[in-house]
């Protein structure tokens, strides 16, 4: 049995540690902030509760792997998983609008056909047909399989099979982006592209740079469909928890690492604070205990293992391992930079109307601005932001029918002009970890992101006609509070192949021998299904050794 130290209890940290503890291994997680789940935090106030990080689930099958393989019970015997109808709602900025079903691409082709115009339909369709191909030739590598040696090849090839456009005496035109893709094979279709590139701005991408690859954002969601969790999706980081403490995973809250020990280039352990337990309540109800030998160093302990899982960002790594290189000068290199996401917390009164989508997207009229304020030299906060607005028929999310929970979310910089955001929540006393401040009426909001939450709920109210008379208080949060949650203010977006290995991950494995990374920032990337597959690859890595291949 090895002895497996695991950094922060996000989601990709924790599946490893559950894979990890099943195979017969001693896993202790050591977390610096006082829960688990990392980026799936949950807010409640006067009987509202809120998710302030994704909201809804896309392939649930890799959460349900890891549960058939680490214990008896199956996800569905642990939470209440349910397909949302319609998949989403579009506003465009014309006024438009449009519903798309869930998981039935002939619908789609029908609902677009109804809304923007006959030949719409057929437009996307084909386009989601070429998509496929793209995923079907990325899909083990991007997400299955540890990183390739000869990651080169997957920076150079484009899996997207485009569709050339031919020129009377002039070079024929290929698209090698989501906008050309829009421009060349969607037919310039104002909403049709804005379909297309909200997928990549949701992943924090520009769409006018993201590689013709990403096509394989829409075509999950469209063909695996989306799922929304009983209780918010706090219950799924609830039950992957739980799962990890059946298999005798021990968890060691309060207890940031300081430093990850190399001795002979090999990773040895993790030094912590002398006396550092995590709080009494958390190590009597996990377990407790050391990880393993407690050695004396450097005014920290050292508690060692044989093996280190690091669910951290790029420069937290680098700063735990305090001058030792992390990746081998011929790897993928880090992805340092990342945009992050402002989000608003709505308690209305008034019940939800039956009419409500689970999701809609509200498009920006101002696309040309919203891209040259968040991709432009000096990144700041769009004008006119899209905005995704998502009203869950969960009775378990208000205080009673009379009421409703509404989440409003967008993309913006990690950093604006050069300068880290700041937080803020507005409306009253709060009851969690949210930052509070007094005000004088529900939509007070004190602080930098004052104007640009008034509006986002501006873009809000295309949706929700009557917000003003139904807002009983808003609470803001920023990318100070993900950066709190998280380690970081970014929100890493998903592996993609071609573009020069621009969009690829660094490997699961680095330049010490027994050290690997998790999570986001790691392959496969960011998104809840790439966090669980990292876990895997991590826990086969370890398990199997450097000639693992992969699932199967």
């Amino acid at each position: 049995m090895a002895r497996i130290a695991v950094i922060g209890a996000g989601m990709g940290a924790m599946a490893a540690a559950a894979r990890l503890a099943v195979a017969g291994h001693g896993v202790v997680v050591y977390e610096r902030g006082a829960t688990h789940g990392g980026a799936l935090g949950h807010r409640t106030r006067d009987g509202f509760a809120f998710d302030t990080g994704p909201v809804l689930l896309t392939l649930p099958a890799v959460y349900r792997d890891l549960f058939v393989k680490t214990g008896r019970k199956s996800l569905e015997d642990r939470l209440g998983l349910t397909q949302v109808e319609p998949a989403v709602r579009h506003l465009f900025g014309d006024g438009t609008r449009v519903d798309l079903p869930n998981a039935s691409r002939a619908g789609v082709g029908r609902a677009l056909d109804a809304a923007l115009g006959a030949g719409s339909g057929e437009r996307w369709a084909a386009f989601v047909n070429r998509a496929r191909e793209a995923w079907d030739r990325s899909r083990r590598p991007l997400l299955e399989e540890p990183l390739w040696p000869n990651w080169q090849v997957l920076a150079e090839r484009e899996p997207y099979p485009a569709v050339p456009r031919r020129r009377l005496l002039r070079r024929e035109l290929t698209a090698t982006t989501l906008a050309e893709i829009a421009a060349l094979e969607l037919g310039g279709e104002p909403r049709l592209r804005a379909l297309l590139e909200q997928y990549a701005l949701a992943a924090g991408l520009d769409p006018r740079t993201a590689p013709a690859s990403a096509a394989v954002l829409p075509y999950m969601e469209q063909t695996f469909g989306l799922w929304s969790v009983e209780g918010g999706m706090r219950a799924l980081a609830d039950a992957l928890y739980e799962r990890c403490r059946e298999r005798r995973v021990r968890f060691r809250f309060g207890t940031p690492v300081r430093r990850i020990v190399i001795r002979g280039g090999r990773a040895v352990g993790v030094a912590v604070d002398a006396g550092a337990e995590g709080t009494a309540a958390a190590q009597a109800e996990a377990g407790g205990g050391p990880a393993a030998t407690v050695v004396g160093e450097g005014g920290h302990v050292v508690e060692e293992a044989d093996y280190v899982v690091a669910g951290v960002a790029p420069d937290v790594l680098d700063s735990l391992l305090d001058g030792v290189p992390a990746r081998e000068e011929t790897g993928v290199p880090a992805q340092r930079t990342a945009l992050s996401r402002v989000t608003l917390l709505l308690a209305l009164r008034g019940a939800r109307p039956p009419e409500a989508a689970c999701r809609t997207v509200v498009h920006t009229p101002d696309r040309e601005g919203e891209l040259a304020a968040l991709f432009g030299a000096e990144p700041g906060l769009p004008e006119r932001p899209t905005v995704t607005v998502h009203r869950l028929p969960d009775p378990s999310l208000v205080p009673d029918p009379d009421h409703e929970a509404v989440t409003v979310t967008a993309t913006v910089p990690a950093t604006t002009g050069g300068t880290a955001t700041g937080g803020e929540a507005t409306g009253g006393a709060a009851d969690d970890d949210a930052v509070s401040a007094p005000s004088s009426g529900p939509l007070a909001s004190p602080g930098p992101f004052a104007s640009f939450a008034d509006r986002m709920t501006a873009a809000a109210r295309r949706e929700i006609p009557d917000l003003d008379g139904r807002l009983l208080w808003r609470e803001v949060r920023t990318p100070r509070e993900v950066e709190a949650a998280t380690g970081t203010a970014g929100v890493p977006a998903p592996a993609l192949a071609a573009g020069g290995g621009r969009w690829l991950h660094p490997a699961n494995s680095t330049a010490a021998a027994g050290l690997f990374t998790v999570g986001g920032w790691s392959h496969p990337g960011g998104g809840l299904a790439h966090a669980g597959m990292s876990g895997a690859l991590v826990a086969g890595l370890i398990v199997e050794g450097p000639d693992f291949r992969g699932s199967q």
